[in-house]
């Protein structure tokens, strides 16, 4: 009986000995030894974890960081030019740097401009309602109106207008991740070059029908008369599928696309209301005092000569 254990306990420890050289030549053979630098680089980026980078989260952002040659097509919205700056030192690679991005809303379509026809009752997300019908106003168009891009937001940067049923973006926290931008089923979200104080003109619209059918979905759907494109004066302008789109890293905001537009499709934000031209107002009885007296006598204002 004594044998039987002896046997049971050393073959047993025979095969735990041989099982464990097997095990440690086979982690010799497939281990993986990982860069510290990668260490390095998550320790200077924001921990967000956003997807703005196009990786699952900064851990994989940090890792290609430091498999690159360059550090070109690598870069964090959240953390801007200040960390890139940071991970390119750590890297002694030559940092990259990017014009910060700002989310807009490229609909108008509210209660207002945008009248109801119907009543969605099923889940309640922009892309089930997307895969379902065409949306309550039969704008194909047009947002949703359901929130899937605040749901999406970790930044508290987007919110919902009661009164109009549309988002509205929070300059001053959005960070340009994206998130909203990839959520919505209807496109209607861009990234645009962030302008000093935050200003920004754009057409808010994406509505590709024609001029007609389009004003019957919204009144200030843009039609696609290209007078817009006419006036611009910096090449910002394109039009396609009738539809105007202005290059934000194009245009110069001088804002004279704006006025020129005949359904109001194109938004000026964060601007100081237009100065007024006065107009000279000389009255019958006498001469403005702008009409100063010429050398000859004769009135600036009037053109005609003085009495002798």
């Amino acid at each position: 009986m004594s044998n039987i254990v002896l046997y049971t306990v050393v073959s047993l420890s025979v095969l735990g000995g041989v099982s464990a050289v097997i095990l440690y030549l086979i982690a010799q053979k497939f281990k993986v030894i990982e860069d510290p630098r990668i260490d390095e680089v998550e320790d200077v980026l924001p921990h967000a974890n956003c997807g703005g980078c196009g990786y699952p989260g900064c851990r994989q952002f940090a890792e290609a960081c430091v498999k690159a040659d360059t550090l070109e097509g690598l870069y964090c919205p959240v953390g801007g030019d200040e960390v890139m700056e940071k991970v390119a030192a750590i890297l002694g690679l030559e940092a990259v740097h990017e014009e910060p991005r700002v989310a807009v809303i490229r609909c108008q379509g509210s209660f207002e401009h945008r009248p109801r026809t119907s009543h969605y009752e099923g889940a309640t997300t922009c892309a089930v309602e997307h895969a379902l019908y065409t949306g309550d106003t039969d704008c194909p168009y047009g947002c949703l109106g359901l929130g899937d891009c605040v749901e999406a937001c970790d930044f508290e940067a987007l919110y919902m207008d009661e009164k109009t049923g549309l988002p509205v973006v929070v300059d001053e926290n959005c960070v340009a991740c994206g998130a909203c931008v990839e959520a919505c089923p209807r496109d209607i979200i861009e990234l645009r070059k962030r302008n000093k104080k935050d200003r920004k003109i754009f057409v808010s619209c994406i509505n590709e029908e024609k001029g007609g059918v389009a004003r019957k979905y919204c009144d200030v759907a843009c039609i696609g008369c290209s007078k817009c494109f006419q006036v611009c004066p910096f090449d910002a302008i394109t039009m396609g599928n009738n539809l105007a789109f202005i290059d934000s890293d194009a245009c110069r905001l001088c804002r004279k696309c704006v006025p020129v537009c005949p359904t109001n499709s194109i938004l000026e934000i964060n601007f100081p209301p237009p100065k007024v031209k006065k107009e000279l107002v000389v009255s019958a009885g006498g001469n403005d005092k702008n009409d100063k007296p010429a050398k000859d006598g004769s009135s600036s204002g009037t053109g005609k000569e003085q009495p002798s």
